[in-house]
């Protein structure tokens, strides 16, 4: 087994354990059946795309393996992704207390629809890597950097950011909370803000991204914005 490959398995089993952290210590309790699907769930969808880039696009994992607020090189993207992963973590932390205190009831119904937003979520993600192999988890240009315009790249310019929408948002429904959901109150300024971000890097550095901005109008929902 490869360096990379060994980082990527680590890196996996570390966030699992974070997770867990973050779940089972606020409620207090292992009696939390919610989280113990979630964790197989999450785990299962984030080892069979890794296992797919490692076989099929091992120079889009490494771009993949740094990621964070001290991955990027400018303050205001370090700024949002503070931001953003302290939303992530409140997405976990607060049903997790919502657990813990009662504070909601959602269905056995509406917690596998949250499974299913994230399913959906993931699927994105997935068919954004097949499309892009530049995809890289900090804002910045490869040598070889080019425009995607095909796939998923067609109908919106941030596919990924789109799919990573569903995802979230089913997190803290399938954790069996609706008091989490505020969590992405937290993530969507953030998320906008990365974009605008993003965009005016890509227009100033990437040929070809202007011509790209004309020709695929809106960023995050077709027909929306």
């Amino acid at each position: 087994m490869n360096i990379l490959k060994m980082k990527t398995l680590v890196g996996l089993l570390l966030l699992l354990l974070f997770i867990a952290v973050l779940l089972f210590i606020p409620a207090w309790t292992l009696d939390y059946w919610q989280a113990w699907t979630f964790l197989v769930a999450y785990f299962a969808a984030s080892l069979a795309i890794s296992l797919y880039l490692m076989s099929a696009d091992p120079k889009l994992l490494q771009r993949r393996m740094s990621g964070g607020p001290f991955a990027e090189k400018e303050a205001a993207q370090q700024i949002i992704m503070v931001c953003t992963s302290l939303g992530f973590i409140g997405l976990i932390v607060v049903p997790a207390l919502d657990h813990h205190f009662r504070w909601s009831h959602v269905p056995v119904c509406a917690v596998l629809a949250g499974h299913v937003l994230i399913l959906l979520g993931w699927l994105a993600i997935f068919f954004v890597f097949k499309a892009n192999t530049f995809a890289s988890a900090t804002i910045e240009l490869a040598s070889d950097h080019k425009v995607i315009s095909t796939g998923p790249y067609a109908l919106v310019r941030h596919p990924m950011y789109a799919g990573a929408l569903p995802l979230l948002l089913g997190m803290p429904i399938a954790l069996g909370s609706w008091w989490g959901v505020l969590a992405m109150v937290v993530i969507m300024p953030a998320l906008i803000w990365r974009i605008l971000d993003e965009e005016r890097f890509l227009a100033k550095n990437l040929p070809g991204y202007v011509e790209y901005q004309r020709k695929v109008r809106y960023r995050l929902m077709p027909r929306v914005w």
